[in-house]
């Protein structure tokens, strides 16, 4: 199977500072490839290199097998790759059904004469939603008076319905209360069983195992370690995460304090 997106020892520095070294990942269709770290672990950086905002300066980055340049969002995008940023990238001021179609607005008339065709833009809208399983009441509504988890939901649903073959999600739940984070989850589980490569940028563990097929850990934007899910435990990654020998020389050190 080709995958979706391949990183070979990809590296990314600003002037003196390195923020990603040797870094290789697969996203496969079908698959949710997790990459956790902390602060500073470099996974801003990964994103922005994948979503087409920054180039990488060293190694490689393959497309479906071949070698791709991604000069731009636009042209990630034109090739199937779909951020959802933690802003979601939505109009807050607009409604539910007009950020759904939001810089692919369906339109009637000819020529200088096009108008936005609200009928169907709302029709579109409607029936994505409901067949990604997302209830929202009104979706006249501004998008702003939804919960985070619904805003969450419908920037997923938005990325599949326009034919997004790969969605990288940054940070999908760090914002949000347990049911809203659960929700959010299905649905990226959702985008997986359709077939799509999901990216999903977290530094909870416990979110990440849920969901996950594989794991790459950055540490100071190097790889400390790269998983499938039957290789580690829960256990055993939120440890590395957490700092593995360090966590555990902390633990004895506070434990000398207490006692």
């Amino acid at each position: 199977m080709t995958a979706l997106i391949e990183t070979l020892a990809v590296g990314k520095s600003y002037g003196s500072v390195v923020a990603l070294r040797d870094v290789s990942m697969v996203v496969n269709a079908g698959e949710v490839t997790c990459v956790l770290g902390d602060n500073g672990a470099g996974k801003s950086t990964l994103i922005k290199i994948l979503s087409g905002v920054h180039q990488h300066d060293s190694g490689e980055l393959r497309i479906e097998g071949e070698p791709t340049p991604l000069s731009s969002p636009r042209i990630a995008l034109d090739r199937g790759i779909a951020t959802v940023y933690q802003d979601f990238g939505l109009v807050p001021l607009m409604s539910v059904w007009r950020n759904f179609v939001l810089g692919r607005e369906p339109t009637t008339g000819f020529g200088p004469l096009r108008l936005l065709d609200r009928r169907k833009a709302q029709q579109i809208a409607r029936e994505a939603l409901s067949d990604m399983g997302i209830d929202i009441d009104d979706a006249e509504q501004p998008v702003g008076t939804l919960s985070g988890g619904q805003r969450q939901c419908l920037a997923i649903a938005r990325a599949v319905h326009y034919g997004a073959k790969v969605l990288i999600l940054d940070e999908p739940t760090a914002a949000l209360g347990v049911k809203q984070a659960g929700a959010v989850l299905r649905y990226v589980v959702q985008a997986r069983d359709r077939g799509l490569g999901v990216i999903l940028i977290t530094h909870n563990p416990h979110h990440a195992y849920l969901v996950g097929d594989r794991f790459l850990l950055l540490e100071r934007g190097t790889v400390i370690g790269s998983y499938n899910k039957s290789d580690i435990g829960l256990s055993e990654l939120t440890q590395q995460m957490a700092g593995g020998a360090e966590l555990n020389a902390l633990q004895h050190e506070l434990q000398r304090v207490v006692t």
